[in-house]
């Protein structure tokens, strides 16, 4: 049976054309962590062991790539955009290949007309990597279920800023290793099970009545003066509105869907439940890879005063691991983040 809090990690470095650069053999500490609808990040604490210092030396920003296992699974992989060579210690931080995309801009002019936005999304990652493609696969697990018309100029914008602004119109991504999974906001596939017993620290359940928004309004490009709008005045919560600029947008069908995508996820005050601080028991028959941003848990709480039993959406997870010291025994750590899906919200 799989649980949470029992994984030991390995680490290796890898240059861009996939030869290794070094493995850490004395892997001190290291974090990985991987989120909904933006780039995640990792660590590593490398202790020079032998004749590996001379190869740790070699470590680039951009030119290598730190790549994590957990028990031997492949689990997080991403280009180095830091190292720190210390006495006694290499400290290398690195981002899910995602991180290029906001490095890039689009290289040709496209419109999509009344397309599925999981179309729109694999146009925007394949043109980004066109030029100089890292090594990246791109998997639609579902197509949005949202249609969109969206004009984008070579040159004019950063890629990745293009996907978020995608993403908060009713798609999400996540990215796996060398992966970027497209999925559909409604998608609530489990991945597993957590219960008060699962978390014997507790957790802390809150609402953010900041993101309340019960009226949407997006406009389009300045050419096209096009504006859409979903919503009214909430009998519950009075009226609420936010206004939005999407520059890529050519139509008004496209404005409205927008705003209702939006308004899916803002019509009530959203309830998210953060472990950040609380750590999973080592007990808790969860897989860690396969918490992946996007799936979902069930869960029960009775811990609190706002009782809790719902399937929810992962938003992110953490896992660290310390190798100890001679009076501090090393430990794995895993923190999840979930919140109301858009479909449980509506």
């Amino acid at each position: 049976m799989s649980v949470a809090g029992c994984g030991s990690h390995t680490a290796t470095i890898l240059d861009r054309n996939g030869a290794t650069v070094t493995t850490a053999e004395v892997l001190t500490e290291v974090e990985w962590s991987r989120v909904l609808d933006g780039t995640s990040s990792a660590r590593a604490l490398i202790q020079p062991d032998g004749d590996c210092c001379n190869r740790l030396g070699q470590i680039g920003s951009w030119r290598s790539r730190l790549v994590i296992f957990r028990d031997g699974k492949y689990v997080w992989d991403g280009p180095v955009t830091d190292v720190t060579w210390r006495l006694g210690e290499v400290e290398v931080l690195a981002e899910d290949i995602s991180v290029w995309l906001d490095d890039r801009v689009p290289h040709e002019s496209r419109s999509h007309t009344n397309v599925d936005l999981s179309e729109i999304a694999q146009w925007l990652i394949e043109d980004g990597f066109a030029p100089d493609d890292p090594g990246h696969v791109v998997e639609i697990v579902g197509r949005a279920g949202v249609s969109g018309s969206r004009s984008y100029t070579a040159g004019v914008g950063q890629t990745g800023d293009h996907l978020r602004q995608l993403a908060e119109a009713g798609i999400d991504y996540t990215v796996i290793g060398n992966k970027i999974l497209l999925l559909p906001e409604t998608h609530l596939v489990s991945v597993g099970r957590l219960s008060d017993a699962d978390l014997p620290e507790g957790l802390e359940v809150g609402e953010d009545g900041k993101a309340l928004v019960t009226r949407w309004v997006v406009a389009g490009s300045e050419e096209s003066g096009v504006i859409g709008s979903d919503g009214d005045t909430d009998p519950y919560y009075g009226l609420h509105e936010r206004y939005i600029e999407m520059s890529e947008i050519t139509d008004v069908a496209s404005a409205t869907q927008a705003a209702q995508a939006r308004r899916r996820t803002s019509a009530q005050v959203p309830v998210f439940i953060d472990t950040q601080q609380v750590t999973i028991s080592p007990l808790a028959a969860v897989d860690v890879p396969s918490l992946v941003p996007g799936w979902a848990l069930d869960v029960t709480s009775a811990s609190t005063c706002r009782q809790i039993t719902q399937r929810l959406k992962i938003t992110g997870l953490r896992v660290t691991e310390s190798g100890g010291d001679d009076n501090t025994p090393g430990s794995e750590s895993v923190q999840v983040q979930v919140a109301a899906a858009a479909t449980e919200v509506a």
